[in-house]
């Protein structure tokens, strides 16, 4: 194999053969293959895309590039996955619902990708909490447990696991082929039964275009069935935040919320459909409303939490330990800013997390969990002049200052606005 040349292949346009995807993830996964050379044909990806027949390929030769978590007993195993967005921390509060309900939940996560929070940085908030179980632990801990949130081991999906990190600093996140092959060779190694995936649309997610969403929805949905995994898959709505909270101990915080029966509506309403989803994906002569009655009874008994408490406990943590967030600076409205609020810059949200410290501008870079946004005014607000708008949390007054000055530049009114907005989500 010749690297430059598979480069140039793609670059112009052509397909990759099957021996050549295979060659490349097998020479990158061992560390043969030099990172600007990957990143080279990532970005070339990126521009020219990939059939469907190439992205099975990318797949599977990830999936094929370690090992896969061996089934255990006759339970069933499920997973959720979300393409990412701002404040979305539904993985924290499905994973102890469904492992409530007798599944066993392997939710193998990532970091922060882009301007979006990784479920992993955020755990990691909670002092003592452990993202590297291997194989061996997490087998365990679903037998124990029921659930477990942990990065991927070097053994499964090495290779994803190195191109993750790549994407996120070479400007290649939103390549649909790329995301298809991540998200799916992760949760196709995990032996799933069944798999519920949260595609999201607007500025606070990878697909800004509802349209593209749906290509990456028909995608992963098509993967998934290939491979033998019952999947479901939705679109959400993020051109706002998820919740209040963006950031990483901050949406711990909300996430515990939920799981008490308190907390966001948007979070809970959204945790409750995808897990819904799930059950009826599985079983579809399952009655949706009532799997939505059940879900909820597991969040308003606190038995969810409990079993939250549970994983966090057998991972090491101890969230009552959480430091407490920094220091909060108010970001308030403009004189000019007068009206309802139509439109937001999500981006602008996203990396104002990465001038803070939330989130990484390069792949080294240490996230710090205290900061970050919580956001006040959805969509579709009257705001008048000198309303605080957000809250961002951070010791560093002048950077706070400067990230919501950034922020409310993204900002639109109308002062007779009736103007609908999306719904939180679209099933079909």
């Amino acid at each position: 194999m010749i690297p430059a040349k598979l480069i140039a292949k793609k670059r112009d346009g052509h397909e990759l053969s099957t021996e050549e995807i295979r060659d490349v993830i097998v020479a990158y996964a061992k560390g043969d293959l030099p990172e600007y050379q990957m990143a080279a044909l990532a970005m070339a990806i990126y521009l020219r895309g990939m059939t469907d027949r190439e992205i099975i390929d990318l797949t599977m030769a990830m999936v094929a590039s370690g090992d896969t978590l061996a089934p255990i007993g006759s339970t069933p195993r499920v997973d959720k996955h979300s393409t990412g967005g701002l404040g979305d921390k539904t993985s924290l509060i499905i994973a102890p619902m469904l492992a409530c309900l007798g599944f066993h939940v392997p939710m193998v996560s990532g970091r922060g990708l882009g301007i979006t929070g990784g479920t992993l940085d955020k755990l990691e908030a909670i002092p003592g909490y452990r993202t590297d179980l291997n194989e061996n632990e997490i087998a365990k801990q679903l037998e124990n447990v029921g659930c477990t949130i942990t990065g991927a081991t070097d053994r499964l999906v090495p290779a994803d696991r190195k191109l993750y990190a790549l994407r996120d600093v070479t400007a290649t996140v939103p390549s649909i082929p790329l995301i298809t092959a991540s998200i799916m060779s992760k949760k196709i190694a995990e032996s799933l039964h069944g798999l519920v995936l949260d595609v999201k649309f607007g500025s606070g997610s990878f697909q800004r275009d509802a349209s593209q969403a749906r290509v990456l929805k028909s995608k992963l949905q098509r993967i998934g069935e290939l491979a033998g995994v019952k999947t479901f898959a939705l679109l959400s709505d993020m051109t706002q935040p998820l919740g209040e909270m963006i950031g990483n101990a901050c949406e711990v915080l909300e996430a515990i919320e939920v799981l008490q029966g308190r907390g966001s509506s948007s979070v809970r309403s959204l945790s409750i459909e995808l897990s819904a989803r799930l059950l009826t994906c599985l079983n579809p002569s399952c009655d949706l409303a009532i799997q939505r009655h059940r879900l909820t009874g597991l969040l308003e008994s606190g038995e969810a939490f409990a079993k939250f408490e549970q994983m966090v406990v057998a991972q090491g943590g101890d969230w009552k330990r959480m430091a407490p967030l920094e220091k909060e600076n108010p970001v308030l409205a403009s004189p000019s800013m007068r009206g309802v609020l139509t439109e937001m810059d999500c981006l602008a949200i996203g990396y104002g997390m990465i001038d803070l410290g939330g989130g990484r501008a390069k792949k080294e870079d240490v996230v710090k969990p205290g900061v970050g946004i919580r956001w006040l005014t959805p969509l579709g607000t009257v705001v008048t002049p000198g309303q605080t708008l957000a809250v961002i949390y951070s010791n560093d007054r002048m950077e706070a200052s400067a990230v919501g000055e950034a922020i409310k530049k993204g900002l639109k009114f109308d002062s007779r606005s009736t103007r609908e907005f999306p719904p939180l989500w679209d099933a079909n």
